[in-house]
């Protein structure tokens, strides 16, 4: 067996352990998103009642109490991340998923033993909020510093090439349940245990994967620093620990309403059946996944910053036409048009953020950093999106979520332009 410890030694050792770094992401956030992506069908079995919308506002909420775990599972994940090392952190996370994804799996629903139900899912959720808050920042030192710096935009964008693909992998388990194994009835019934079954499993083989990661030489150069993954050490970048927060705000939004919201606003606000619903999710990821290593890559030749900027710009001007197009289209290509139309805007933050935050700090507080103020920042505005935009709607105001996620990216925007470059200038360029 290769010697785990060994940081990779050529391109090709190089883009094996980013492969496996990123597949064991695609991994957990496909278990984090099969929820979102089932919830259609799972929401009456734990939440009884004859208004779809009440249904889903609740099984929205659980999942949004999920984001509220976040930050505390950043600041377990990042300890250990900046104390024992990337790779610990990234198997002790996949290891939590596995756990949340096989509770969903067998928990009973709420006709078996009532109340107990919800509680046992949002337990589940709560674990696998964990899991995800340890593992986006661990998963973004780790592949930022795996990377050589003249390509480092390109192999972070992976980060989201294998949240996206989680999720499109989620959409693929259920457009084969729906078409080819079971009718609506039998995936009401039990049929949506599947896909969780599916994610516990695919954990482990995650986990089985990650234990011969290489350790990083910038978390190896860092052991000599005692402060490293403190509280204290992060108070002591302030500036940095602002920017994180400013810049994630409006981009988790946007992310989060064209992901895991935007199934359900195709189903309840423009009136596409189920299976229209699926497939134009599914095409409009796939075609998200393809923008994350091309603008990554155009990071790595005309800066992290400019790239910004444009995302906050167009995000704000278009965000509202966009979503007030797509709740009002009446078939499946223009929907799915429209989707990409704001994905080649969103693509420009959600392809080059992880990046940028690994660039704004120093090795021994790199995981926490990027991990702790961008989990707070997400469990509050990117796990509420859904919930926010679903109470909009059953208040009769849907169009004024169109304006809060607008809002919420012009405020972004403020931070990016004041925000300096991190290409080439950067905490990472000082990496032993």
């Amino acid at each position: 067996m290769r010697d785990a410890a060994a940081p990779p030694v050529d391109e090709r050792e190089r883009i094996r352990a980013i492969f496996v770094g990123s597949v064991g992401n695609l991994v957990e956030w496909y278990d984090f998103y099969v929820y979102s992506a089932f919830s259609l069908y799972f929401a009456d079995a734990f939440f009884p009642g004859d208004d779809p919308v009440a249904q889903m506002l609740s099984a929205s909420g659980v999942f949004a109490l999920g984001f509220l775990m976040r930050p505390i599972g950043a600041y377990v994940f990042g300890r250990i991340g900046d104390g024992r090392g990337r790779r610990a952190a990234l198997m002790l996370s996949v290891l939590l998923m596995c756990a949340g994804s096989l509770i969903i799996a067998l928990a009973p629903t709420y006709a078996t033993i009532g109340p107990a139900a919800p509680a046992l899912l949002l337990f589940a959720r709560l674990l696998q909020g964990a899991s995800l808050g340890g593992e986006y920042g661990s998963s973004a030192a780790y592949l930022a510093e795996t990377a050589t710096p003249e390509k480092r935009g390109f192999y972070s964008s992976f980060q989201y090439v294998t949240m996206i693909a989680g999720q499109l992998l989620a959409l693929v388990v259920l457009l084969v349940l729906q078409n080819v194994v079971l009718d609506e009835r039998a995936l009401r019934d039990w049929g949506w245990r599947i896909p969780f079954a599916i994610g516990a499993l695919l954990a482990v083989v995650a986990l089985l994967m990650r234990r011969d990661l290489p350790e990083t030489s910038a978390f190896k150069a860092a052991q000599k620093d005692a402060s490293r993954g403190s509280l204290r050490a992060l108070l002591a970048h302030k500036r940095e620990t602002a920017t994180v927060v400013g810049l994630t705000l409006g981009g988790t939004i946007a992310f989060y309403v064209y992901t895991t919201y935007m199934q359900k606003f195709l189903k309840l606000s423009a009136g596409l059946s189920a299976w229209e619903t699926t497939w134009i999710s599914a095409g409009s990821l796939l075609f998200a996944l393809m923008l994350q290593p091309i603008y990554g890559a155009l990071s790595d030749r005309i800066g992290r910053r400019p790239m910004l900027i444009a995302f906050g710009v167009f995000g704000t001007l278009f965000t509202v036409p966009l979503l007030t197009a797509i709740s009002q289209a009446r078939d499946a290509w223009t929907a799915f048009a429209l989707i990409c139309c704001a994905w080649l805007i969103v693509a420009l933050y959600t392809s080059i953020n992880a990046v940028v935050k690994a660039e704004l700090f120093p090795a021994a507080i790199r995981v926490t950093g990027v991990a702790l103020p961008y989990a707070a920042t997400v469990s509050i505005f990117g796990g509420s999106a859904e919930y926010v935009a679903l109470w909009f709607k059953a208040q009769g105001h849907e169009n004024l979520f169109f304006w809060y996620a607008s809002a919420a990216i012009f405020v972004s925007l403020v931070v990016y332009t004041t925000m300096p470059e991190t290409r080439g200038h950067c905490r990472m360029e000082n990496d032993a």
